[in-house]
């Protein structure tokens, strides 16, 4: 309880600060931060599991307003990576309390994102866990990706599919 009284704390905290800023401490709180990187009001959920350690963000890379990052599992955004506002990178699927009856059907579970070097994450698209976005792919706005997109590759939709 007191680990996610105090990473709810530090997010209230970190929604107060200037890009410069905030990118500074998400280093001093242990994630992986790039030079040259813009972060702006951005949400972090989850931290109490593991802290900051399971974030890398590489160089030059852009994560646009409100957008929410679960940092229960690894998320690796390579350099030149863009992510839009609105976008949810969700890395690990949870029914509820241990007792909830869906938890022996559906136990908790936590996976990887990797976005690869310079693809594009549009406004407001989801990311599931597990999921690898390709090296200069393109993820349409609204779209959930829940498998693998390839490099180059433009996806839209509802699951996300492959359109150019």
């Amino acid at each position: 309880m007191i680990r996610f009284v105090w990473f709810s704390a530090v997010g209230t905290v970190l929604h107060l600060m200037l890009p410069p800023v905030r990118v500074a401490a998400l280093r001093l709180l242990g994630a992986h931060v790039g030079k040259g990187c813009v972060i702006l009001d951005c949400s972090f959920f989850n931290a109490y599991h593991y802290g900051f350690k399971t974030l890398t963000i590489g160089n030059h890379c852009f994560i646009g307003d409100e957008v929410m990052i679960d940092l229960r599992g690894e998320t690796t955004i390579e350099d030149s990576a863009t992510v839009s506002n609105r976008v949810s990178l969700v890395t690990h699927m949870n029914v509820g309390f241990p007792d909830h009856p869906l938890q022996r059907r559906y136990p908790t579970k936590e996976s990887s994102i990797l976005l690869k070097k310079c693809c594009y994450i549009g406004l407001g698209a989801i990311i599931l866990p597990g999921v690898t976005v390709g090296e200069e792919s393109v993820v349409g706005a609204g779209a959930v990706v829940t498998k693998n997109v390839p490099p180059g590759a433009v996806v839209v939709g509802v699951p996300a599919k492959v359109v150019k």
